[in-house]
Order: C-alpha cells, then structure tokens, then sequence
C-alpha cells in the first residue's frame, strides 16, 4: 500500500515537472520572439518560461488574482516571461539575453 503511494507520487511529481518544463518553453520560445527575435535555445526558453511563470504567479498573487487550469497557466507564464524579458533588456541597454546569431 504504501509503495503505490510513494509511486503514484513520484509519477504526479515527474508529471508536473514534465508539463511546467513544456509550457515553460513553448512561453518562453514565444516571448524570446516577441521581444528579442529568437536570440535563446530550447534551453534558454525552457529557463526564461519557468522563471516568467514564476514571475507572473508572484504579480498574479500580489493582486488577488487565482488562476487554474493549463490554458490561464501559459498565459501567466507567457506574460511573465516578456515581462522579465524586457526588464533584462531595459538593464543591459537592450541586448537582452542570449547570444544566438544569425547564419549567413
């Protein structure tokens, strides 16, 4: 009994990290395009999405404001990924993040 809880909790645990790091880079893939024209990786978009999630959580709970549900999850993760994208590239004179340059 007790070793299919511990299962079951394992597997719920790897599953929501699973879909927070798939809307972390689809959110992030869409704000690094917004704002700075594809300039991260997959990585670098992971990491932005997660962070922006963060961040919009944060300003979301500081106004009162609850949301559910993986639609509302994105969208806060998307608008604090290009929040924090534009604060980053406010503070580093607008080169924002990453290095990513253009084939020719």
């Amino acid at each position: 009994m007790v070793t299919g809880f511990v299962l079951a909790s394992v597997l719920g645990t790897l599953w929501a990290w699973i879909v927070w790091i798939i809307i972390g880079g689809l959110a992030g893939a869409i704000a690094d395009r917004l704002v700075q024209g594809d300039q991260l990786g997959i990585l670098g978009n992971i990491i932005v999405g997660i962070i922006g999630g963060l961040l919009g959580g944060a300003i979301l709970g500081a106004l009162g404001i609850t949301v559910s549900g993986i639609f509302w999850t994105f969208v806060t993760a998307l608008l604090g990924a290009i929040i924090l994208l534009v604060i980053v590239k406010a503070v580093t004179g607008g080169r924002g993040l990453g290095g990513k340059r253009p084939t020719a």
